[in-house]
């Protein structure tokens, strides 16, 4: 008798109930979840300590003259040993003179250097205009996976590298940002929670005063606001393996924030709950410590994302080249659009009734950045997204390159890896790709200041 030639069944045809039946545990209740929680946490800090050094900090890499002088400082490798061996005072790396090694303080050290003694012409310091403020990008999507963290992550390393001042506010609290910097927070009192709370408290303080005046029953403040007061940056920024980037770090309890602000909204109506983040910016100085505040923020147009979008100047918005993404990025844009006039709209009609000038959200500029982009199969897609976004683009798509994935694997951003580790084309390409998103990064942050410092003097 001859076999059938019927192709086999798909494997979700033919399956036995009872057979799969058997195959489940027993009803799962909540403590299930506790116990997969502590096993994550564990596997999560061991993968973290991947890359750290043995005594559990992380560290930032040296550097060799050969990034220094292809990357950094615009100058000649020739050059820059004589400089070296000129000046002693200066530091001298670590390594045999053809083969020297740098710390990142050191760098910058040599970028002072260059910037005093070296040609006028070169630029050895980045543009940064005196007297103006920092500026503060956000980089947001309510769609997870598009490439927020990673995408901020980077463009703090980079600007890092570039000789500025970097604060680092991750808003996100699943943590990721934490992690890659390193950072340790403990309980939400070392997130922006307590700055939050602060804002608030100085608002039912203000409010308080007038009601006494007016013999008005006060707003009661509960101990975690009267706490809250007395916050000062110093408890909430801590610092990195980088020495010139700053963290605000997030845990899990920074969640809670998204339940706290409404309720405090409720206790007092006037106050604007989406400003806290702002205040904090620039009621503690914050703003002249810092050349960048980059803010991470959750995937999802919640109360902090709110606050990171308020107080932003740069607005950035990954997503990959898919129409899901396309899609799902279109509805944050709409939905921007109504909760801000929403604010504007309701605000400004108290203002208005006040004789107060009215309120108007403003961003010096807005691109969406295509992140882990395959130029084989979806430049079709890229184009068509390029067309409808139009000026919210940015020009580069960003390339998805092995250097991304095996830098991941230890829990670093690109910038951290040691090229040593990699064939060199690899090394150079992944770089190359994140070197051109900080480019134009760079050219809207360069541009937005000029622009303030022209204002002004108009």
């Amino acid at each position: 008798m001859s076999k059938s030639n019927q192709p086999p069944l798909p494997p979700y045809q033919k399956l036995d109930p009872e057979a799969s039946a058997r195959k489940l545990p027993d009803p799962i209740d909540t403590q299930r979840f506790a116990k997969a929680a502590a096993f994550c946490t564990r596997g999560r800090e061991d993968l973290a300590k991947r890359g750290y050094a043995p005594d559990g900090e992380k560290r930032l890499r040296k550097f060799s003259i050969w990034e220094i002088t292809k990357y950094l400082i615009p100058v000649a490798p020739a050059h820059l040993r004589r400089v070296l061996k000129a000046n002693e005072d200066l530091p001298q790396g670590e390594g045999e003179s053809g083969s020297k090694w740098f710390t990142l303080e050191e760098i910058l050290i040599l970028r002072k250097h260059f910037d005093a003694e070296g040609v006028s012409t070169k630029e050895y310091m980045p543009y940064r205009p005196e007297g103006l403020p920092a500026k503060v990008a956000a980089v947001a999507n309510f769609k997870g996976g598009v490439g927020k963290t990673s995408t901020a992550a980077h463009l703090a390393m980079s600007a890092a590298l570039d000789g500025y001042k970097v604060l680092v506010i991750d808003l996100d609290s699943q943590g990721s940002m934490t992690s890659i910097m390193g950072g340790t927070v403990p309980d939400e009192w070392s997130t922006v929670f307590p700055l939050l709370a602060k804002d608030y408290a100085r608002a039912v303080t203000a409010e308080n005063e007038l009601r006494r005046a007016r013999a008005q029953p006060e707003i009661p403040l509960d101990e975690t606001l009267k706490e809250a007061l007395e916050v000062s940056p110093r408890n909430v920024i801590q610092k990195t393996h980088w020495p010139n980037i700053d963290l605000i770090g997030a845990q899990l309890n920074l969640y809670w924030a998204e339940f706290q602000i409404p309720v405090w909204r409720m206790g007092l109506k006037s106050w604007p709950l989406w400003d806290g983040l702002t205040n904090f910016l620039e009621d503690e100085g914050i703003l002249e410590e810092y050349d960048i505040v980059l803010l991470d923020t959750p995937p999802a147009l919640g109360y902090l994302t709110i606050n990171a979008l308020a107080a932003a100047d740069i607005l950035l918005v990954p997503l990959g080249a898919s129409f899901l993404e396309f899609d799902s990025t279109g509805r944050f844009f709409d939905m921007l659009y109504t909760t801000f006039a929403s604010i504007e709209d309701g605000e400004n009609a108290l203002q208005r009734a006040a004789g107060l000038p009215e309120i108007k959200f403003e961003w010096d500029v807005v691109r969406a950045i295509i992140t882990r982009f395959d130029a084989s199969q979806q430049t079709d897609m890229a184009n068509v997204i390029q067309a409808y976004f139009g000026d919210f683009m940015n020009a580069y798509r960003q390339d998805f390159t092995a250097l991304v994935g095996q830098a991941g694997e230890q829990v670093n951003g690109i910038y951290e890896a040691d090229y040593r580790d990699f064939n060199r084309d690899t090394y150079v390409r992944g770089r190359e790709a994140f070197d051109q998103t900080y480019a134009e990064f760079k050219e809207l942050l360069i541009g937005s200041w000029w622009r303030d410092a022209n204002m002004e003097t108009e």
